[in-house]
């Protein structure tokens, strides 16, 4: 069990400190100054020391006070933000997550409705960019990083882990026949889009027709790597499940659309991919609903 002074005590020193006045800390906390240097004296005699040296002006603090001010101060800020975080009534604040745009709008928003029959009671804020946000910045509640490794100095649980494979629509198939081996797919037009990380052993078509050649002696070299090229990962999913072509994708961003039939597996050869995590800043007040959050996703996968 803590032993803590008056909770007034603190809160007059604290005032006090701050503004280095008896009569500044009295104006802000709505008593008068005879009051606080009341406040002030029973918390020294609690604490068995001076806090302040007695002098009129300015107001200083003596070594002791020096050290407990701070940790004060901090424990008041610390609340206050806390308390900032509170919903008003019995309203949940929702849950603030950020996450890459492929991912938001191929998996999570799709997935979105079973959040709110699972928990009613918390709404999500979702904000889909494939910027990093600030979370100590306040950004942001929980982040979905798409990466080989966990983020350092936050905590950080792996959701899942992708692969990519080539996808596309069955139609595509139907057009140009069966695909009976790696070099087969060199027929039909290739996908292509940017990797923002520019990361140099990325999942794409380059990586991938290495590994074919790699294990098909008889693959053929190929001069161009790819026949249409995007920026954005959406717009190459929307091309290709629109028959356009072929593209390496994520099997986990390009779930519903490999369930639903929309797209295909062209060849079976894959590449690793990397980790989904969900991150947070450590000691977060909404830990409890972060947490919940990370076992739905899992429960989804």
């Amino acid at each position: 069990m803590r032993k803590l002074p008056p909770l007034r005590a603190l809160h007059a020193f604290e005032a006090a400190a701050r503004h280095q006045s008896f009569g500044a800390a009295a104006k802000e906390l709505g008593v008068t100054p005879t009051a606080i240097s009341h406040q002030i004296r029973q918390l020294e005699e609690t604490c068995r020391v001076k806090l302040f040296q007695r002098r009129p002006r300015p107001l200083l603090l003596t070594s002791a006070g020096a050290r407990l001010y701070p940790a004060l101060r901090n424990g008041f800020d610390a609340l206050a933000a806390a308390m900032a975080l509170l919903p008003e009534g019995n309203v949940q604040a929702p849950l603030r997550v950020t996450s890459p745009n492929a991912f938001a709008s191929k998996w999570l928003v799709p997935r979105l409705p079973k959040w709110r029959e699972a928990n009613p009671e918390v709404p999500l804020d979702i904000i889909g960019t494939d910027a990093v946000l600030d979370l100590r910045g306040g950004a942001a509640d929980v982040a979905i990083r798409y990466a080989r490794k966990p983020p350092l100095d936050f905590v950080a649980h792996e959701v899942f882990r992708d692969a990519y494979i080539p996808v596309c629509s069955p139609q595509l198939l139907e057009r140009h026949g069966p695909i009976a081996r790696a070099a087969d797919l060199l027929r039909l037009p290739l996908i292509h889009y940017d990797w923002m990380n520019r990361d140099p052993e990325a999942p794409t078509w380059r990586q991938w027709l290495a590994v074919a050649r790699s294990i098909d002696p008889d693959f053929e070299a190929l001069e161009k790597v790819w026949d249409l090229s995007f920026r954005e990962e959406l717009h190459a999913i929307d091309a290709v499940v629109g028959g356009q072509g072929v593209a390496i994708c994520s099997d986990i961003v390009v779930s519903n659309e490999l369930r639903s039939g929309l797209l295909v597996k062209a060849h079976p050869l894959s590449l690793p991919g990397y980790g989904f995590y969900l991150v947070s800043v450590a000691h977060n007040p909404r830990a409890p609903v972060i947490e919940a959050f990370s076992t739905w996703m899992r429960a989804l996968s």
